[in-house]
């Protein structure tokens, strides 16, 4: 038979093992919560529709070319479009893997918001294919008609009108050139197809 002084020593270090113990426990999970506590909240962001991959300009949207992408708040661009909105609508322009689709990216009535309410979009086709690969959407540029008669003329036939779309890259383009959509006014798209049949039409970039 145990010794009671033996027994007693025995229970009173096994207690003293049970209480480190859960001392240890306590402190560690202080420090969790202390880090938890201090480390910074994961800041708020949004779901913007985006492109899944490269797009080419002319593609109607479908279901597997868009996903969503997290954006802080602040850095979601106006005219964001949501999902049923993009879904069977025609890119006017190409766009890159992850750029947001925005309505400024849409055929349709919000190609032409923001620009006025007196515009209207004109296609033109300028002669330099390769120059028009250039172009982004929002460039503003003069479009020039030069005469076929021989007569060496050259005329400034709209001036400082902001470009809608653009070819894509690689896009075929036409022996007269490469189409690009434009917002001018009626008079200005008027000028325009009268000039596409008797001139060769160019362009220059202005400051956007």
């Amino acid at each position: 038979m145990d010794d009671p002084r033996s027994a007693l020593h025995r229970l009173v270090r096994a207690a003293g093992w049970h209480r480190r113990l859960l001392a240890g426990g306590l402190a560690a999970a202080a420090v969790a919560f202390a880090i938890q506590a201090a480390s910074p909240a994961a800041p708020a962001t949004v779901d913007v529709l985006v492109a899944a991959r490269d797009l080419p300009g002319g593609t109607v949207l479908a279901d597997d070319d868009l996903t969503t992408a997290a954006f802080p708040p602040g850095a979601v661009p106006r005219g964001a479009v949501a999902r049923p909105d993009a879904e069977g609508a025609l890119l006017a322009a190409p766009v890159r893997a992850g750029e947001p689709i925005t309505d400024r990216r849409l055929l349709g009535p919000g190609l032409l918001d923001g620009w006025g309410p007196d515009v209207v979009a004109a296609p033109v086709r300028v002669a330099d294919a390769g120059a028009a690969g250039y172009l982004r959407p929002g460039d503003r540029i003069d479009l020039l008609a030069t005469a076929l008669d021989g007569a060496a003329r050259t005329d400034v036939v709209a001036a400082d009108v902001p470009v809608l779309a653009v070819p894509a890259a690689g896009e075929a383009t036409l022996a007269e050139g490469a189409l690009v959509l434009v917002a001018a006014t009626p008079d200005q798209a008027a000028g325009l197809a009268a000039a596409a049949v008797t001139s060769r039409l160019s362009f220059t970039v202005g400051v956007s």
